[in-house]
This record gives C-alpha cells, sequence and structure tokens, in this order.
C-alpha cells in the first residue's frame, strides 16, 4: 500500500503535474497540502476520472489540505485540530483507508520570528501532539503525512547556517518535532537515510533548485503499528524540475498489506 504526500502550492494551477504525477506514480493514497481553494473549487471531478476520490478541507487563498484514495472512499474521521476554536486555518483533514489512519498535514510556516506566527506555530505543534496522543491510545495503523515545515537535523538542509535563524530550523520548532518522535512517532524518511542529505523542497528563488540547495520538511511519521510493517519510504526528487512545478516534490511510504 503506497501512500504519498504532495504540497502541491495551489491545486489548481498545477492540476496538470498533480494529475501526471498521480497516473504515473498511482499511490493508494496521496495527501495533498497547501491547495490554496475553497470548497466549492476543488477539482475533484478532475481527480474522479482517473479513479481517485476525494475529502478536502479548503481555504480561500491560502492553506488547505485533501486526501485522495484511488478506487475506493476515504472515511474522514477529522477536520481540524482542538484547541483553539477561533482557530479557521485548513491545515489538517483525517480519514481511514484500507484500514489504515491516514492525516494530511499543513503545519504552519512560523516566520518571522520570534512573534505572533511563530507562537501560533508552536500551539498548534502542541494541539497536533495531542491529536497524535489520541490516536496512539486507539493503536491503529497510522501515517500522518504532510508538509511539517520543520528542518529536523542539520544533516537535512544544504547549508545550516543558511537557515539558522529560520523558523523552521529554531530549537523550539526542532524540540516540539522531536517530541513527537519521543512519544513513539517513527520518521519513515529520516530512518531510512540517517545520513541526511535528502531533500524535499528547494524555493524557486536563487536558482535553489539548479544549485540543489534545499531540504527536508516533508514528512511521515508513522505509529509502531505502521513502522512494522514499512516496506520503503522515498521522495520523488525528479518532478520538482518539471515544468510550472510546486516548490516541493512528492515523499511515499510503502506498507506491507
Amino acid at each position: 500500500m503506497k501512500i504519498a504526500s504532495f504540497n502541491i502550492n495551489g491545486v489548481r494551477a498545477r492540476l496538470p503535474r498533480l494529475i501526471e504525477w498521480l497516473e504515473e506514480t498511482r499511490p493508494a493514497v496521496a495527501c495533498l497540502q497547501e491547495i490554496k481553494c475553497q470548497d466549492d473549487s476543488f477539482p475533484a471531478d478532475d481527480f474522479a476520472k482517473i479513479g481517485y476520490s476525494a475529502i478536502w478541507h479548503g481555504q480561500k487563498g491560502f492553506n488547505g489540505v485533501a486526501i485522495l484514495a484511488l478506487e475506493q472512499e476515504p472515511q474522514e474521521i477529522r477536520r481540524g485540530l482542538d484547541g483553539e476554536a477561533e482557530d479557521v486555518q485548513a491545515r489538517y483533514l483525517e480519514a481511514d483507508i484500507n484500514g489504515v489512519r491516514v492525516a494530511s498535514i499543513y503545519l504552519p510556516n512560523g516566520n518571522p520570528q520570534p512573534g505572533e506566527k511563530f507562537d501560533y506555530k508552536l500551539r498548534w505543534m502542541e494541539r497536533l501532539r495531542a491529536r497524535m496522543a489520541e490516536i496512539w491510545d486507539e493503536q491503529v495503523p497510522a501515517a500522518m503525512m504532510g508538509d511539517y515545515n520543520v528542518i529536523p537535523r542539520d544533516n537535512d538542509v544544504w547549508s545550516p547556517p543558511a537557515m539558522a535563524d529560520d523558523a523552521l530550523m529554531r530549537p523550539e520548532s526542532r524540540d516540539a518535532y522531536f517530541r513527537l518522535l519521543s512519544d513513539g512517532w517513527i520518521d519513515a524518511i529520516g530512518s531510512r537515510n540517517p545520513q541526511g542529505g535528502v531533500w524535499t523542497y528547494w524555493d524557486y528563488q536563487a536558482g535553489a533548485w539548479q544549485r540543489d540547495h534545499g531540504f527536508r520538511i516533508d514528512h511521515a511519521l508513522l505509529s509502531p503499528e505502521s513502522a512494522d510493517r514499512l516496506v520503503a519510504a522515498g521522495v520523488d526528487r525528479t518532478y520538482r524540475g518539471r515544468e510550472k512545478a510546486s516548490d516541493h516534490a512528492p515523499i511515499w511510504i510503502e506498507l506491507s498489506v
């Protein structure tokens, strides 16, 4: 069972690239982030034409997450996180698919820091941890997929000094991420690539893609029930180099059925 995640950076703007990736790789599940559209403009019919059913949680012009499932209907469990009733940002969606709990996550960036945006990021990570603890207690196979906007280790970035003051690499962000791992969740791609050097994001500016100035901020965190079934994990790096591509590359895991 292949479960993938792709920060598409605008689902309508990059729909041809997204359809292309889905048809060429055919994941059983695809989690999307930064769909950047309202619910009524999500292109569900285009995905249905190639065999994917979808649920989505949209927001005009910003954020937004979705989950696509091949030849089956995702059973929605939750949208949004508890803890801040006034928070209307569309960043979390959770569903059951083929016996696996899957979440599509778009964690706040947090820049500029210090400031309210960084404080919101850290609060959001604590709210995510609380929800992940609830899923843990259910003892279900789970895959928490998405753009965490955290560079966990120095070997997950092309130049640690270049990002040292960014919210993605601040000690507070890293600490919040590693608290998830200390709770028992497994970083699938990190565990398969302990040497680092695996990027999932390259900025559009300053020739970052051409110079391979990237970093790893897209992650797949697995519960023990899923980690025991992990066969492979990777990054579809070449899709970042295609015309009108997202600034992220898709990530994926494979679980034995």
